[in-house]
């Protein structure tokens, strides 16, 4: 039997939502997205519409996968307790090089 990440659950189902890059979603529109897209096609609908996807429009289909992955991974970061997580933005990472 093939086990089968959450994430990778979470990527498929975002990809074929219709929550858009150009959306500019927060964490609630994304949760939400996933949600309704497993509810609305379950995982393997899920599945099947990506390698759809990839066999009908393979450029693009990497481009949004590719997005889909950076969001659920941004948007389900895990923080344990009494561990930090420092974002540290573009400046800040250039004035320390410097």
């Amino acid at each position: 039997m093939q086990t089968l990440s959450i994430n990778a659950v979470r990527y498929e189902a975002l990809f074929v939502s219709a929550l858009q890059r150009s959306d500019h979603p927060n964490a609630g529109d994304v949760r939400a997205a996933i949600t309704r897209a497993v509810r609305e096609f379950g995982r393997r609908g899920c599945a099947e519409r990506v390698a759809q996807e990839f066999g009908d429009h393979p450029e693009t289909a990497i481009v949004r996968m590719r997005w889909a992955r950076s969001t659920v991974d941004g948007t389900f970061t895990a923080v344990r307790p009494g561990s930090r997580l420092v974002r540290l933005s573009a400046s800040s990472v250039a004035a320390c090089a410097a």
